[in-house]
């Protein structure tokens, strides 16, 4: 079996799709109404307090996030909690927003954030508008990402840190 690990199907052959890829085991390439058949729909009220727009206030449904990636089966240990805590999220938006999450914030086991993949805001189907990545727990929509495009998941490779010029110590 061959892991995607550089560029996602291209989702332009499905309007509205996106790619999950990256270090798992089964790549997908999803739409709105895949999530909506596939997976339980979970509800989320927000309200987002931002300095520019003032309170604005959603109903977003759709699948947990964890549920769609963990069904994609990233190829780590799910018994390694430690293996488990370094991998990373990073999700794409058609508008070119990006934003990174980590599998901790997400994991039942440690952050267990209910971060949805809305498939449905305030009443309207997003089918046209593309599945949207919602954390309920911001308080601004910084990580809101609308019309995704794509999903890596994969670990973080920390780099040894530099030394310290001239033998200085910090």
């Amino acid at each position: 079996m061959s892991l995607l690990s550089s560029t996602p199907q291209t989702t332009t052959a499905r309007p509205g799709a996106f790619a999950v890829w990256g270090d798992v085991a089964l790549p997908a390439l999803l739409t709105v109404a895949d999530l909506r058949r596939r997976w339980t729909p979970h509800r989320a009220e927000v309200v987002f307090d931002c300095a520019t727009a003032g309170p604005q206030h959603h109903v977003f449904e759709g699948p947990l996030l964890r549920r769609v990636v963990a069904d994609a089966r990233p190829v780590f240990d799910p018994a390694r909690r430690k293996e488990r805590s370094r991998f990373l999220l990073a999700v794409s938006g058609a508008d070119g927003h990006h934003t990174v999450l980590s599998w901790a914030e997400i994991d039942a086991d440690f952050g267990d954030a209910p971060v949805l993949l809305a498939t449905r805001m305030d009443g309207t189907e997003l089918d046209a508008a593309g599945t949207q990545l919602v954390v309920p727990s911001d308080r601004c929509g910084a990580r809101y990402v609308s019309s995704v495009t794509g999903i890596w998941v994969g670990p973080h490779h920390a780099a040894a840190p530099p030394s310290p010029a001239g033998g200085a110590r910090a």
